[in-house]
């Protein structure tokens, strides 16, 4: 495990903390000069650097293979592009909008479906008079019930720049739910201060948080503490994951996962298949592995430890449940947890 006291950003920093051999640095560099690189200590200390195969490295660590771009990827896999009416609206359901606020990180996921889009060379931060016009189309479309803050990470904001947010949206009457996206909680526990929490919350809206995390370990000591300001504050916690070769591809994992997650007070959301994001092709599973992974899990947890597997159809369609189906409705026949055929009436299927 390395200690650092700073992120790591450049390939010059990534070997100096032993998380890349030397004779490997000018390779992982046009990689850094292609897709944002930044590790946070909490993260750096995690990685077992003796590991080839260790998970969090691999979410987090360059690899020369992000250089090879596969013919079906795409720089803007789920459609933000297609769907944003105005620059850091997405508005692909209509109840729903997202507001990409921001588009930096405090970490770069290799494997993340906007790393075209975010870093801080992407120029994606809003300006005032961005954040205001985005506010406008909110404010103009009745149909809004829900708002999701995400982009980049929301939570690098500062507490004063939250709660300005928190009371812009407080006032619109017709928008009911805001719900912030961010890996924070978990990359970066110190930044969930008192003062950050105190400017999410508002008595005019009911405020979620997403928290995305991929392995076990992630959710420390430091994590689950970060996250229980949030729950002790009146902030319900919900995850987001990825399914990722490697990583949590197993069940095994998965269990371990889920498990930690409702331990936390983190009720499980989605477990999202790999979208079609450039040069992410060796962190993709199919869509069968997917789903022989979650009958597997249903058969070691309880549905408050269950995600919904979820694909964000490529284009910009929306995202769809693509778990195992456990009914033939036309064969009146429905597969139990163990994969035993029974009739809808009970009896059992030969």
């Amino acid at each position: 495990m390395t200690h650092l006291r700073q992120t790591l950003r450049t390939a010059t920093d990534l070997v100096d903390a032993g998380l890349v051999p030397s004779d490997a640095e000018q390779a992982i560099a046009r990689v850094g000069a292609r897709y944002a690189v930044a590790i946070t200590p909490a993260m750096a200390e995690l990685i077992e650097s003796k590991d080839a195969a260790d998970p969090i490295a691999r979410q987090f660590v360059p690899d020369v293979r992000e250089l090879d771009v596969a013919p079906e990827e795409r720089s803007d896999p789920i459609g933000d592009h297609v769907k944003s009416p105005v620059r850091g609206v997405v508005h692909r359901y209509p109840d729903r909008v997202l507001l990409k606020i921001v588009g930096v990180c405090p970490v770069y996921c290799r494997f993340c479906f906007r790393r075209e889009m975010v870093g801080p060379a992407a120029e994606a931060n809003l300006t005032a008079d961005e954040i205001e016009a985005a506010l406008d189309y909110i404010r103009a479309h009745s149909e809004i019930w829900e708002v999701i803050l995400t982009g980049g990470d929301p939570f690098v904001m500062s507490a004063r720049r939250i709660e300005d947010v928190t009371r812009a949206l407080g006032a619109i009457a017709h928008m009911k739910i805001v719900r912030w996206h961010t890996r924070v909680p978990v990359v970066a526990p110190e930044r969930v201060t008192a003062d950050l929490v105190a400017a999410l919350k508002t008595s005019a809206k009911t405020v979620y948080v997403a928290l995305h995390a991929n392995h076990p370990r992630e959710l420390t000591a430091a994590a689950r503490e970060a996250i229980g300001r949030l729950v002790d504050a009146g902030i319900p916690v919900v995850s987001q994951s990825v399914l990722l070769r490697g990583v949590n591809d197993d069940v095994a994992t998965l269990e371990m996962l889920m498990r930690a997650f409702v331990e936390a007070r983190v009720k499980p959301y989605y477990l999202h298949h790999g979208d079609l994001a450039p040069g992410t092709a060796h962190f993709r599973t199919t869509l069968e592995e997917g789903q022989t992974l979650m009958r597997a899990l249903r058969q070691r947890v309880s549905g408050l430890a269950m995600p919904t597997y979820v694909l964000d159809i490529p284009g910009g369609f929306g995202k769809v449940p693509v778990g195992p189906g456990y009914l033939d409705a036309e064969a009146g026949v429905i597969t139990d947890p163990r994969g035993n055929p029974h009739h809808t009436d009970g009896s059992c299927a030969p």
